[in-house]
């Protein structure tokens, strides 16, 4: 079975390694490390091909210690009394360090995390783990307290494109240009992900030369991702607010759940509810904001996993919530005409009148204070300039709480109807 190139290509040495030069760079924390002394215990926390498990690989390597590699997908306790034993036998013979290479370390439960404890604490192993998730959330205090969190980011273009560039010449071909630049922008920071579609594109080629279809046909053969910056982020977004809008629990359930799992970040998605909140509820049910707010705040003080569920309760609330775009409509309503119509004149009732002259010239003058009306209701009062007279923006529904509310206002113009016709109301 031939090696996957992305196996092929993983660096040898710390100079072929492409990124995270923040930590490996000139002055970088691992720079002594890499340079084969103080090797500690520690967890990488960064997305996926952003060079994890080379550089544990590497830092391993150039401190002369064991590399064992373990991922907390598959393993368990008893494996990890496996590598405990035999970083006890090479000891005992007069080995070196046994550094245990623990992938996706947050996929442990806290069983398994405390079963590293006395290992870590007491030298046996120097544990170097990796984990996409926040370690603050997903790796226990004490377990946590003797490792030392690294962060790496996303490769950027320029890393992913020397990359690529190597891939290429390993397997005898040639990108062009546009080609380079798809592949990268597919890539999305994974290292990976580069390679594999590098070669799934060259399976394709006819020839040494990969193309930009070819690039396309091999992105769209692959694995879905979730694209942060492009149309799959903003088709997603808008499934899930068109879901709500629709009042679909299960659909905006299900595109929560996709754009968690594709790594959007928790407080966009609230932030986007409550927008959702005011402009497709609205009056009809004015507690959909305040449950939107709540949540954004419950994901803020919990982070994830845990705030998620707050998100998903508001999700929930706002597709089962009645709905109503009035308030939406109405501003943009209002929007309208304050532009169109310029700067309208404030009517003189309804002026400020902080000092004599401007009592002088009117300002404030037969105003009439609701409370000392009856009913709270100053009938046949106008608030609107006058080029703007029973101009309506706000048009209510029938549906929940504006049901009630399109009753009272038709009340109140009932009441304006008669007290301009000098009746009674």
């Amino acid at each position: 079975m031939s090696v996957p190139l992305a196996e092929r290509l993983r660096p040898a040495t710390l100079a072929e390694f492409a990124g995270q030069t923040h930590l490996v760079g000139k002055g970088g924390p691992l720079q002594e490390a890499a340079a084969g002394a103080g090797l500690h215990s520690l967890v990488f926390w960064g997305p996926p091909g952003s060079g994890k498990t080379t550089l544990a690989r590497l830092l391993a390597r150039a401190g002369g210690a064991e590399f064992l590699a373990l991922s907390a997908v598959q393993a368990g306790v008893r494996e990890i009394r496996q590598a405990v034993a035999e970083a006890r036998a090479r000891r005992d013979a007069g080995g070196g360090d046994t550094v245990l290479f623990l992938d996706e370390i947050h996929r442990f439960n806290k069983a398994q995390q405390d079963s590293l404890l006395p290992f870590v604490e007491d030298g046996t192993l120097l544990l170097l783990g990796a984990t996409t998730e926040n370690p603050a959330f997903e790796i226990i205090n004490a377990l946590l307290s003797r490792l030392q969190v690294y962060i790496l980011h996303a490769l950027g273009a320029d890393e992913l494109r020397g990359i690529a560039e190597r891939g290429a010449r390993e397997i005898g071909a040639r990108l062009t240009p546009e080609a380079a630049e798809l592949l990268v922008a597919a890539a999305d920071g994974d290292a990976r992900r580069a390679l594999g579609l590098l070669e799934l594109a060259a399976g394709l080629a006819a020839g040494k030369e990969i193309e930009a279809e070819l690039l396309r046909r091999a992105a769209a053969a692959g694995p879905r991702r979730f694209d942060k910056g492009g149309d799959s982020f903003y088709d997603q977004i808008s499934a899930l607010h068109k879901s709500v809008r629709g009042s679909a629990p299960d659909a905006a359930l299900y595109w929560l759940a996709r754009m968690l799992d594709g790594g959007c970040d928790p407080l966009y998605i609230a932030r986007r509810m409550v927008r959702a909140a005011s402009e497709d509820i609205g009056t009809a049910d004015p507690r959909a904001l305040r449950v939107a707010l709540d949540a954004w705040e419950a994901q803020e003080r919990l982070g994830s996993p845990e705030g998620e569920l707050a998100i998903a309760q508001a999700v929930v609330y706002l597709a089962c919530a009645p709905k109503s775009a009035a308030v939406y409509r109405g501003l943009r309503r209002a929007g309208e005409d304050a532009r169109r119509r310029g700067s309208l004149e404030v009517p003189a009732h309804l002026r400020n009148a902080p000092t004599a002259l401007a009592r002088r010239l009117g300002h404030g003058r037969d105003y009439r204070y609701p409370h000392d009306e009856p009913g709270g209701y100053a009938a046949g009062e106008s608030y609107l300039p006058g080029a703007l007279a029973g101009r309506r923006y706000y048009l209510p529904g029938d549906a929940g709480l504006e049901s009630r509310i399109a009753a009272r206002l038709a009340e109140w113009r009932r009441r304006d109807a008669a007290a301009a016709a000098g009746g009674q109301e």
